[in-house]
């Protein structure tokens, strides 16, 4: 379990080659880079082994799947082992014949495997067909007690849903991880891409508020689909601090490792001072659970 008032988060923004050989090497380059210059829970972005395939519906984009255990998070555990630090990945889980979840998972720093987190709420967007892909997770929000720390695991659309945050958050999370893979349509870009960007940005930071904890979104960038369309991944992973101030932001269109020490003191003091969770009407929240109130 952690100790000590400080943890410090490793986000690896990168891109994805076709080749998956490619990104698994890419991505252990950067998390011995982070543990190196000092980050204790380095995270990956979303599904990071390939290109973002969920841009079309292709029965055989389901081969990029594997099993976990399986290769991939056989490698990334000894990663982790070998590096003394936490692990977070996101991967293309093949749990049966024709059953596959969009999958995040947890190594800790001597590379034992803590457990898995299935995403929860999957789209169905132009260029972002995911329901095609995965079954919706069915294991509940996770939080995984890792060597430094309560890392609480949720994954890109989950983002956007202040009833999972909260619930990840309850469990103890002292940062809420979310690995992702967003950007512009290339056309909509110079009408829309700020307002998006900054939507984006600032329902996470509102999670961090509304619940005195760290959070951290980890994205991908470059272009990738059809030169006339597709999709630009917009990068600018950051994390945000327990009272939604950024410490520090990626660039849209660069490769990035960000090294952010997080201070448990922060998260003491803001609840302190905002104290959300002792004023919540936990009586009074039970129609949550229906779809619309009219």
């Amino acid at each position: 379990m952690a100790s000590g008032d400080i943890f410090s988060l490793g986000l690896v923004q990168m891109r994805c080659d076709p080749q998956p050989r490619v990104n698994i090497e890419r991505a252990e380059s950067f998390i011995r880079q982070a543990a190196k210059d000092g980050a204790q829970i380095v995270c990956l972005p979303e599904l990071f082994l390939s290109p973002y395939f969920c841009q079309k519906v292709d029965l055989s984009l389901f081969d990029l799947a594997e099993p976990i255990p399986g290769p991939s998070s056989d490698r990334l555990a000894q990663i982790a082992k070998q590096t003394g630090a936490v692990v977070v990945a996101s991967l293309f889980e093949k749990r049966a014949p024709g059953l596959f979840h969009n999958t995040a998972i947890v190594f800790d720093a001597n590379g034992e495997t803590l457990g898995i987190y299935r995403k929860m709420h999957i789209p169905d967007d132009p260029l972002y067909y995911e329901k095609y892909y995965f079954a919706p997770g069915d294991l509940g929000w996770k939080v995984f007690p890792t060597k430094f720390g309560q890392v609480g695991t949720l994954v890109c659309w989950d983002q956007w849903y202040p009833e999972a945050a909260r619930l990840t958050a309850l469990r103890g999370a002292e940062v809420l991880v979310y690995p992702t893979a967003i950007g512009w349509h290339p056309r909509e870009k110079a009408e829309f891409g700020v307002a998006q960007h900054q939507a984006w940005e600032t329902i996470q930071r509102s999670h961090a508020i509304a619940n005195g904890t760290f959070v951290a979104a980890i994205n991908r960038v470059g272009h990738e689909g059809p030169s006339d369309g597709g999709i630009e991944f917009w990068g600018a992973s950051f994390v945000s601090d327990p009272f939604g101030v950024v410490l520090q932001r990626g660039s849209h269109d660069k490769e990035e490792l960000l090294i952010v020490p997080c201070d448990r003191r922060r998260m003491e003091d803001v609840r302190r001072n905002w104290p959300f969770l002792r004023d919540r009407r936990v009586d009074a929240f039970g129609e949550l659970t229906q779809r619309f109130i009219k």
